[in-house]
């Protein structure tokens, strides 16, 4: 293999080193996909001198098939939904309902484990870096650019560690920016290319968040 990260710290540093053109902005915050995305998100916001928060996205998926989205909630309030699929699926509105309650209820429960009673940072006119700690699919990263949008950001920049060369490609008509450090092929996995890609507990990212707010990169 040409290159792998040691764990997600290690990946964070390295995706620091293509940000750098965001270093030191008050205009720019780092938003990370719980959970691993935090600890890369942690590297870079210190590394860039910039606040971090997460993002929470849930997928709303069909009732019948999980696995395809109809839609996402995600932080601040914000629910998006595909109209066109909703329909040719003949999804109904108490279904759809159903299965935002059903999500909105999980949305809340990190919400309240990661940020507490802190409210969600204003984002309009904002440069956000979104970052996760790679993109297989891409399904819940393009969730949760679809649902910034709505926050109106300045310019998002999706950023991550790896991601296969089409994904990666494919971003570049989802976010204004697309950052991927590493681009293998073959790509397989995400997991393939971290040497620790064990599970990022809610308590990690609750001590990331805590260390973050605690620094002088921290202050919105």
């Amino acid at each position: 293999m040409r290159f792998r990260f040691r764990d997600r710290h290690d990946a964070g540093r390295r995706l620091a080193t293509e940000l750098f053109v965001y270093a030191n902005r008050p205009d720019v915050l780092v938003l990370a996909l719980p959970r691993g995305g935090v600890p890369v998100g942690f590297e870079v916001a210190i590394a860039l001198n910039v606040p971090l928060d997460v993002f929470v996205v849930r997928k709303l998926g069909l009732p019948w098939q999980e696995e395809l989205a109809i839609g996402a909630i995600a932080s601040g309030g914000v629910r998006v939904l595909n109209r066109d699929l909703i329909r040719e699926a003949r999804v109904s509105d108490a279904d759809v309902e159903r299965v935002t309650e059903t999500q909105k209820a999980e949305l809340e429960r990190q919400e309240r484990r990661y940020r507490g009673v802190r409210p969600f940072p204003d984002l309009h006119e904002k440069t956000v870096i979104l970052i996760d700690d790679g993109l297989a699919t891409g399904s819940t990263m393009r969730a949760g650019v679809e649902a910034l949008r709505a926050e109106r950001p300045a310019h998002i920049v999706v950023a991550v560690p790896v991601a296969s060369p089409e994904i990666c490609e494919a971003f570049r008509d989802i976010a204004d920016d697309i950052i991927c450090a590493e681009t293998p092929e073959p790509f397989r996995a995400v997991g393939v290319w971290y040497d620790d890609f064990s599970q990022t507990t809610d308590e990690e990212v609750h001590d990331l968040l805590d260390r973050a707010r605690g620094s002088a990169h921290a202050t919105l």
